[in-house]
């Protein structure tokens, strides 16, 4: 096998990788609710099965980006595989929901060594314009994968048993390490070596992880008075200020002790987790911001669509995976199109396409969706949404690191991702509130309006409805089929509202790009300038 096709055979296998952990990111949403049922787990342990594996994976990305440069690209993300294949097998034996948390846990420090580290190995093999094509094959996956998710985990939990949901990354984990060994090829720093940053990694864990927890739990705990009060290892936070203030507070001393920290090292050319000097090319630093903002509405959909389709349109798990198909389907389409206008138009010029075509499809799904919209009828949008994700994705990601050196690239990469995982949670934190604030809202003015439900019981009816995520609608149709069409008809506002909220976010991510050169790179240099190359096939 000559060296050209030897490296996108290896890329696919590198995307298999990432289209591991995308999956398993989405593919629990449809397996909770026989998770629930089979280890009799409290909404507090759901909360977490769903959140921990984020919160994790956001505050170590930064950390394996820099170490797949110093250590080896190939060599770390093989270690990843490896970790997550043995993550899964602890969730998929799981006998309580401490163990599934724990698993969760590890599961993310896995998918925080594959995902920069992929990005990294692909910035390190391809240039010119190969390289635009290896980023929308790497962009698509994840905007497909997130949408095959929920449909595999339907299919599995439907037809097997939820724990197949972790159990099927076993043997992906081992083909893809095979793969790994035989067609990639190994790729680090030059020069010599220094000691890697520990106080800086452990700044950036705390800053990430206190941040992510913060904007996720914000709506549980209360963003500045305590709503719930959170108990660690039995003790019970015992004030009424909410600990989120305190979180968001450490985050910012965390973050002003990085920086400084990080500015001293440089002076005195010792070795940094952030090469602050990246901030100084406009591309990365520019980049870097409309990649957050994008991120913030980017998947948004995914939290909101599949609690609808179920709740309200009574889908089951299987047929709500099809519907969302329809998103999978036009990223991958949205790569063959990348690959092809990616000779003619600019990377810049494609991310505002994309950017501009997931709006339109958010707003039309917002527009169409009611308590009796058939599926048919938001599937042509989801298209468009999906086509959008595929082109923005992957050549944001790549004007984002066009100029950053080879060397480097394990910690751009490492940024740029954990600038879209801040971004996602901080989505996920704020679309969550706006879905599930309008539901009880909306559904306590509609019950008001009903005299014969007392006030009491309306606000059980509304707590019922918002703390169980829509779950509860079906049942509630048996007690009062009145009260249950109110709540479908609120829980369908809220998502419309959801939905415009994402639009309004990724429009001001289209407004960010604005500031980002659209010139192409100038990629003629196909030598891979302080990038040790080996050429050896170590499998």
């Amino acid at each position: 096998m000559n060296e050209s096709r030897r490296r996108w055979t290896g890329l696919v296998f590198i995307s298999v990788a990432v289209a591991l952990i995308i999956v398993d990111s989405t593919i629990v949403n449809v397996a909770i609710p026989s998770v629930v049922r089979d280890l009799a787990i409290t909404s507090t342990q759901v909360q977490w099965v769903q959140e921990s594996y984020t919160l994790v994976f956001a505050s170590l990305l930064l950390v394996f980006g820099t170490l797949a440069d110093r250590f080896g690209r190939r060599h770390l993300l093989i270690i990843g595989v490896t970790v997550f294949a043995l993550a899964s097998i602890s969730a998929a034996l799981a006998q309580s929901g401490e163990l599934l948390i724990l698993s969760r846990l590890v599961q993310g420090v896995g998918g925080a060594m594959i995902l920069p580290t992929s990005l990294s190995i692909i910035n390190a093999t391809f240039r010119g314009k190969e390289r635009g094509i290896a980023f929308a094959i790497w962009g698509s996956t994840i905007g497909g994968m997130a949408a095959v998710g929920p449909l595999l985990g339907g299919w599995l939990t439907t037809y097997f048993s939820w724990r197949w949901a972790f159990g099927i990354n076993v043997p992906l984990g081992a083909i893809i390490i095979i793969g790994i060994l035989v067609f990639v090829n190994e790729s680090s720093e030059t020069g010599k070596a220094q000691r890697v940053d520990v106080v800086g990694a452990l700044l950036s864990v705390v800053l990430f992880a206190s941040l992510v927890f913060a904007l996720i739990e914000g709506r549980s705990y209360g963003w500045f008075l305590t709503n719930k009060a959170p108990t660690f290892f039995g003790w019970t936070w015992p004030w009424g200020v909410s600990l989120i203030p305190f979180a968001f507070a450490l985050a910012l001393l965390a973050a002003i002790a990085f920086i400084g920290w990080g500015l001293a090292r440089q002076r005195a050319k010792k070795s940094t987790m952030l090469a602050f000097e990246l901030l100084r090319i406009a591309s990365f630093r520019n980049g870097n911001i409309a990649a957050m903002i994008v991120s913030l509405g980017e998947f948004g959909l995914i939290l909101s669509l599949p609690l609808w389709l179920q709740n309200v349109l009574g889908y089951n798990a299987l047929q709500t995976g099809f519907v969302i198909l329809s998103l999978a389907i036009g990223s991958f389409v949205a790569s063959g199109f990348a690959a092809t206008a990616g000779n003619k138009l600019t990377p810049v010029f494609i991310v505002r396409v994309g950017l501009l075509a997931e709006v339109v499809g958010l707003v039309a799904i917002g527009i169409v969706i009611s308590s009796s919209t058939p599926w048919w009828a938001i599937v042509p949008y989801l298209f468009v949404y999906g086509f959008g994700v595929g082109l923005a994705t992957a050549q944001l990601t790549g004007v984002v690191l066009k100029d950053v050196p080879v060397e480097q690239s394990g910690q751009g990469s490492g940024t740029q991702s954990t600038s879209r995982q801040v971004g996602s949670a901080l989505g996920i934190a704020i679309l969550g509130t706006v879905l599930f604030t309008s539901v009880g809202s909306i559904l306590d003015a509609k019950l008001a309006e009903r005299s014969e439900i007392p006030g009491a019981v309306r606000s059980q009816i509304v707590d019922l409805v918002v703390d169980s995520a829509g779950t509860a609608i079906p049942s509630l149709a048996a007690k009062s089929p009145a009260a249950a069409a109110d709540a479908r008809e609120a829980f369908s506002d809220g998502t419309r509202y959801s939905a415009f909220s994402a639009a309004g976010f990724l429009a001001l991510g289209f407004l960010a790009t604005l500031r980002l050169d659209g010139t192409r790179r100038n990629d003629d240099d196909t030598a891979v300038t302080g990038s040790q190359q080996n050429p050896r096939n170590n499998g």
